[in-house]
Order: structure tokens, then C-alpha cells, then sequence
């Protein structure tokens, strides 16, 4: 893919080996997508896309992004999507048993997007060494505008689609995640990051993907303390999403 190998910076949670499947724990938005792609550039190979719904199965978990969005990127980035619906309760239950699954289909690591929240890698830890995988982290501990700069020096584009009510309004909805749009944030003493959940994002394009994802804004809705913006997506003539990319457990 003609991928520059990553310099990974001041963590100590592995990454995947050269050669060895993985699957991505993927939400759609930058963190996910930048993990995946140090993970590509190290010359791991990703078998899997593991995104969790509600339970309905129509809408990623804290995202809020429609199936299609999330089906479009993965027939675009031409990884395997594998969607798991589920309650909060039965959550990690149906987490570990999709990592099973794709263990047993032959993934030996696992990659997630986290940067530095302990209980998060404590979590993610927990849930491979129960299927018998191991857990990567390929931006932990990086430093915030080390991991915004890589992610947009690399070509990669991402919007706002959700943000947390508490610490900033609907009018950042939809915006393009840039250096602009990263100075504010902080201005505002905001994570640039959002690693607490001050905002999530969706990816629409970048090195990984074979073309980009046309999303058209649909009703701004606040649940949960958050608002979110819907998108519906659109196709470019000859982008279109693939239903057989899509499978269930």
C-alpha cells in the first residue's frame, strides 16, 4: 500500500507482529482508524472490522452512526465488517464471543484506539485474554497533538458527529476535524482528542480507503446527554456499498 512502517511513541502495549490477522475494534471515527492504520503500516493484516450496535442492530454503540455508514467504510477500506447488536449488560458477554469467533477464524490480536485511560486498556486486556487473543494498542500513550498531526498529515478526513452536551454545543455538529477545528477545542480547554468523550467523529476518507464516503446531514437529535448529528449516505457514481460486506453473529 506503499504505507510509511509507524514510529511508535512512548507506549508499552504491543502491536501487532508483521504478517500476524488482526481484527480492529472499530467505532468508525479517527481513533479506530488511525490504530488500524499503524497497524497496516507495521505489516499486520487486518481480518476484521468488529463494530458493536444497539440492540435493534440499526446504529453503532456511542457513535450513533447508521449501519450503512459503517458498512460503506468497511467495503471501502475492503475489510471484512462484522457487527455484533447488543444491551449494555450483555455488552462484554457478545464482545468476547465475537473475538472468539474470529480468533477461531484465525485473528491472533486484537487492535483498539485508546490512548491513555487505564481502565480502558484493563478492560480490553480482559476481554482478549478471554478468547485467547492479545489486545494492541498502537497509540497508547501517544502524545494529543502528535496523534491529531499524524492522522491528518496522512490524508485521512473525519467530521464530528457527536458531541457531549455538557461541554459543547450542536453548532460543532458535522464539522471537519482540521488544525482549525483542533485549536478550538483546546482554546476552549476541550481534549483535541476527545479521549473523554467530549466528541466523536467519523471517517470519510484517507490513505486506507479505495474511495471516499459521501455522507449527506440528515435531524440533529440530543439523547443520552449528547447530541448527534445523522447522516445518511449518499453514492458517488461508482461508489456504492456492498450488502455482502456485512455479516451478523
Amino acid at each position: 500500500m506503499g504505507l510509511s512502517v509507524p514510529r511508535f511513541s512512548g507506549g508499552d502495549a504491543p502491536v501487532p507482529e508483521p504478517g500476524e490477522p488482526f481484527v480492529c475494534s472499530w467505532s468508525g471515527g479517527k481513533d479506530s482508524c488511525l490504530a488500524l492504520h499503524r497497524a497496516v503500516a507495521h505489516g499486520a493484516i487486518p481480518v476484521g472490522l468488529l463494530t458493536m450496535l444497539v440492540e435493534e442492530g440499526r446504529r453503532t454503540r456511542n457513535h450513533g452512526l447508521a449501519i450503512e455508514v459503517v458498512r460503506a467504510q468497511a467495503e471501502s477500506l475492503r475489510v471484512p465488517l462484522v457487527t455484533v447488536a447488543s444491551s449494555w449488560s450483555e455488552y462484554e458477554q457478545r464482545f468476547v464471543q465475537a473475538l472468539r469467533e474470529l480468533a477461531g477464524g484465525g485473528a491472533v490480536a486484537a487492535v483498539f484506539g485508546d490512548i491513555d485511560i487505564p481502565s480502558h486498556r484493563q478492560w480490553e486486556e480482559k476481554v482478549c485474554s478471554a478468547a485467547g487473543i492479545k489486545a494492541c494498542l498502537p497509540l497508547w500513550q501517544m502524545r494529543r497533538q502528535e496523534m491529531l498531526d499524524e492522522f491528518l498529515a496522512l490524508g485521512f478526513e473525519a467530521r464530528i458527529v457527536a458531541v457531549n452536551a455538557a461541554v459543547l454545543d450542536s453548532r460543532f455538529l458535522g464539522r471537519s476535524l482540521d488544525r482549525h477545528l483542533v485549536a478550538e477545542l483546546s482554546s476552549l480547554g476541550i481534549d483535541a482528542c476527545g479521549e473523554n468523550g467530549e466528541y466523536h467523529s467519523v471517517v470519510t476518507c484517507g490513505p486506507l480507503f479505495r474511495q471516499p464516503l459521501h455522507l449527506i446531514p440528515r435531524d440533529t437529535v440530543r439523547r443520552s446527554g449528547y447530541w448527534f448529528l445523522d447522516y445518511e449516505l449518499g453514492t458517488h457514481p461508482n461508489n456504492g456499498p456492498d450488502p455482502q460486506s456485512l455479516s451478523h453473529f
